[in-house]
């Protein structure tokens, strides 16, 4: 890995970890067409620049985090199922499905067409976080929980659960912003308590806070623009992108 493609990535990173496209998928595929290997640095590398995004979601909504305690509370609620998922299956999700783009493929377009259904049932809802009870709480976290597949989309899994349950898009896009947080600093963490040292030389620092660093900025950028997005357009345009990038991964797939 370069200068070039650590800028690169966290580009890709920033701008879609917190659009329901998945950003893992979207880091998988760009690893993919740079020609960088799987490889335990490049693993590592491409989920520690997530903390970046999360740096810019602290930034923007640090101050409306604080003063609403139900709210953290909440959030913790949903990351538990999460966190045990991510712990339990932390080596299979590694070793396996960041290395099937089958997966991805399915996965893209599944969420895609349910995004598509969702988005023709779903009509005028009202419910705001405020009214999250400690049960949708968790449903909400068992819904994430399914993100530990490459192509499923955090964001996206979560908006959907939330939309189901009856939120308002902005509420549901707002409250992907604050679980982000937990989820993924802790799946940051875990591959850094996990990760052999050995392979952290002063030269891949480099690389990784260059990452970190385009991460942030980009992330930023997409944090304002998605909050404006979303007051008055609906899902529909990402279902569609997410099956159009499946069909595109699947013809080359055919093509080995």
């Amino acid at each position: 890995m370069t200068l070039f493609h650590s800028i690169i990535l966290g580009l890709v990173e920033g701008f879609t970890e917190f659009l329901p496209i998945s950003s893992t998928a979207h880091l998988i595929l760009t690893g993919k067409i740079l020609g960088l290997a799987q490889n335990e640095f490049n693993t590592f590398f491409e989920v520690f620049i997530q903390s970046g995004a999360i740096l810019a979601v602290l930034l923007v909504f640090f101050k409306k985090i604080m003063v609403d305690q139900a709210l953290i509370k909440k959030t913790f609620v949903s990351f538990i199922p999460t966190a045990l998922i991510g712990f339990l299956l932390h080596d299979i999700i590694k070793t396996v499905f960041f290395d099937s783009l089958q997966l991805i493929t399915f996965s893209l377009f599944f969420i895609g067409i349910i995004f598509l259904v969702i988005e023709k049932k779903v009509k005028n809802n009202h419910k705001t976080i405020k009214k999250m009870s400690y049960r949708e709480a968790i449903i909400i976290g068992l819904f994430q929980s399914f993100a530990v597949v490459p192509g499923v989309s955090r964001a996206g899994i979560v908006i959907i659960s939330m939309l189901l349950l009856g939120y308002k898009r902005e509420d549901s896009v707002y409250y992907t912003f604050i679980l982000a947080i937990p989820t993924i600093l802790a799946a940051s963490a875990l591959d850094f308590i996990k990760l052999d040292w050995n392979i952290l030389t002063i030269d891949k620092s480099i690389l990784i806070l260059a990452g970190t660093l385009v991460s942030f900025f980009s992330a930023l950028i997409c944090i304002k623009w998605f909050i404006s997005y979303v007051e008055n357009k609906t899902m529909k345009i990402f279902g569609l992108y997410r099956i159009a990038l499946a069909v595109v991964i699947l013809f080359f797939l055919l093509l080995k």
